[in-house]
């Protein structure tokens, strides 16, 4: 029996006490992936539940399924769980899983900061729906557009506040973390323009998060304070302005959309790239492309804003601005179906994910054409168009995206290939799901159909239009349903997954599935774009090291990232609740003073990692 399967053998006997510990500590990577991935998917589930419920309430006219108000905390909890809580973890995930391995590195630059980033964003998570529990959910909408927010009874927005800058401080840790280590950690021999798409785009997707995210605090912290300790930054009657919350808040959340999309760019790249067997077309025009699409991303917030005001000049700049977008993205699509022409096509569930992104996100591009026309933009805004558009980018590109990414790299990340049956049903209910749902809100809208609104009435001819798009979420939930039971079918029955299921051409096809916790015995020398394609041509197969087998040094697990977000979990509830009873400073401070003292010991600590040394990895390979 080899040592690698006495390994696994240990490992399946371990107690479930001991996994969570491991889990609870861990500073690995592939682990931390792990934790977002879980982390991710329970809130994608809670979101879409939310989303069944709208559109039961809304299959009929005049429905009374729920009450007007959870309806309104229903609306506000979907968008901002499916944002904040799922389609980002669930990229991150992804990020922390195969970036690291496709430029050759160990680890992330900070694992600490690394595991400290995922525990923030689950408990920012938690924290934000423990407001189910003490009085209301938030109900000012995902955008919290004041003075709604800031005049809505109860906790619910207090909730949202404080939890979602608990669980965006851990993104903004991660692209950080992401930042240096594609900078100082690649493989010697991987220049910038040797990198894969997908770490080109994770690299991009982090000076993003870098710059977008600090405008979202601000908005928080200001809304927090007029909350919690009756400042008036919102205020109108005593000075302040509720329009700053809207400049502030998109600021943040247009890029937050190309912070959702651009990773799902990169690896649709890889996708397009290993199932065609070709190097993907255009590889220099789709670097670039993608960095104009973040820059001109901080040009147009206010496209968001056109009914506000802000005068024919203001709104002409962000129309042309939004209008510009298209062309770096079309430059994309257009390389993408070059990638393909005259290619070994393959289709199989990843590549299905991928041909069905095409023409959907297409249709969401169209109509951001349309809402970005100004004129036309005071009949689109707040009807069922925008919400159209808005889903046909980010379930027709994001949601599409990560399961394409799930498919693709679950062997890598699992150890365990999807079946491949399981994975054309998820794919063929979803797709159809999904455009039965959202094409037909594009006509409702244009219908005068209003966006929020709990119920419509009889004779406006609505209904039809409403009972398709609830059928459809119908079928999009059946199409998630399949996938789970495929992730749990392949974990207990499945076979283990070769290294290089797909026959891929970027490095981290060239590690076990799953890899090593150091990745690579030896780190690889990289000769060339699509680094393990070259050394499959010159009949290698394999890469060449670029260093001897030598001592391997890695990082110590650690609870103190735990530890430290308890902390801040313990002082929102006190930040919360202060307003009430005095008392609750006792847990505003005792929680901030847990995570201070955890701050201390982890800087006082002199914990130097440890080391692999070369005898035990020449065992392991017995």
């Amino acid at each position: 029996m080899a040592v690698s399967d006495k390994n696994s053998a240990v490992t399946q006997k371990r107690s479930i006490g001991a996994v969570l510990w491991d889990y609870l500590t861990t500073v690995d990577h592939m682990k931390v992936a792990h934790l977002y991935l879980f982390g991710g998917a329970f809130f994608f589930i809670l979101g879409g539940i939310e989303a069944v419920i709208i559109r039961i309430q809304l299959l009929v006219p005049e429905n009374d399924f729920v009450s007007a108000g959870f309806y309104n905390e229903i609306i506000t909890m979907h968008g901002t769980t499916m944002i904040f809580l799922a389609a980002m973890p669930l990229l991150l995930g992804m990020m922390n899983a195969i970036m690291p391995l496709q430029i050759g590195a160990r680890d992330v630059a900070f694992p600490f900061l690394n595991s400290l980033g995922v525990w923030l964003f689950i408990l920012g998570g938690i924290m934000l729906n423990m407001s189910w529990f003490f009085g209301g959910a938030p109900d000012a909408g995902w955008t919290a557009y004041a003075p709604l927010s800031t005049t809505s009874p109860g906790h619910g927005v207090d909730f949202y506040a404080v939890g979602l800058q608990i669980a965006g401080a851990g993104t903004l840790m991660s692209g950080i973390n992401f930042l240096v280590t594609i900078i100082n950690m690649r493989a010697p021999g991987m220049t910038y323009m040797r990198m894969p798409l997908f770490t080109w785009t994770t690299f991009i997707t982090s000076i993003l998060i870098l710059f977008a995210f600090p405008a979202l605090t601000v908005g928080l912290f200001l809304l927090m304070f007029d909350r919690m300790f009756g400042s008036a930054f919102f205020d109108v009657a005593l000075g302040g302005n509720t329009i700053i919350w809207q400049h502030l808040f998109w600021i943040f959340g247009h890029p937050e959309v190309y912070i959702l999309i651009l990773p799902v760019f990169g690896l649709f790249s890889e996708i397009f790239s290993t199932f065609s067997k070709k190097r993907l077309f255009g590889y220099t025009s789709m670097v670039f492309a993608t960095m104009l699409i973040a820059f001109l991303g901080f040009m147009v917030w206010a496209h968001h804003m056109f009914t506000v005001g802000m005068g024919p000049i203001a709104n002409t700049i962000f129309s042309v601005a939004t209008m510009a977008i298209a062309i770096p993205t079309g430059i994309k699509i257009f390389n993408w179906l070059a990638t393909m022409w005259g290619g070994n096509v393959k289709i199989n569930s990843a590549m299905l994910w991928a041909l069905g992104f095409i023409p959907s996100f297409t249709i969401g591009g169209m109509t951001g054409i349309m809402v970005a026309t100004v004129a036309a933009d005071y009949q689109y805004h707040d009807t069922y168009f925008v919400i159209a558009h808005f889903h046909y980018t980010i379930v027709g590109g994001t949601v599409m995206g990560i399961f394409a990414g799930l498919h693709y790299w679950w062997p890598k990340i699992f150890g365990r290939v999807l079946n491949e049956t399981l994975g054309k049903i998820t794919f063929w209910t979803f797709f159809i799901g999904f455009h039965m749902t959202f094409f037909i809100q594009h006509f409702l809208g244009l219908m005068g159909m209003p966006r929020r609104y709990w119920v419509f009435l009889e004779n406006q001819g609505l209904d039809t239009g409403n009972f398709i798009s609830s059928l459809g979420a119908l079928f999009m939930s059946i199409g998630v349903i399949v996938f789970i039971y495929n992730a749990i079918y392949v974990w207990l029955k499945g076979e283990k997954a070769a290294a290089d299921p797909w026959d891929g051409r970027t490095l981290e096809w060239t590690t076990a599935s799953p890899p090593e916790h150091y990745n690579w015995k030896q780190t690889p020398l990289i000769r060339g774009l699509d680094c393990l394609w070259i050394e499959k041509t010159e009949g290698n197969g394999k890469m060449t090291p670029a260093e001897p087998l030598k001592d391997i040094h890695m990082p110590n697990n650690t609870i103190i990232p735990f530890i430290m977000t308890l902390g801040f979990f313990i002082s929102g509830f006190g930040f919360i609740y202060q307003t009430e009873n005095k008392l609750w400073y006792i847990a505003l401070f005792g929680g901030m003073a847990i995570a201070l003292l955890a701050m201390l010991v982890r800087s006082l600590q002199d914990d130097v990692g440890h080391y692999i040394t070369k005898e035990e990895l020449k065992g392991e390979a017995k």
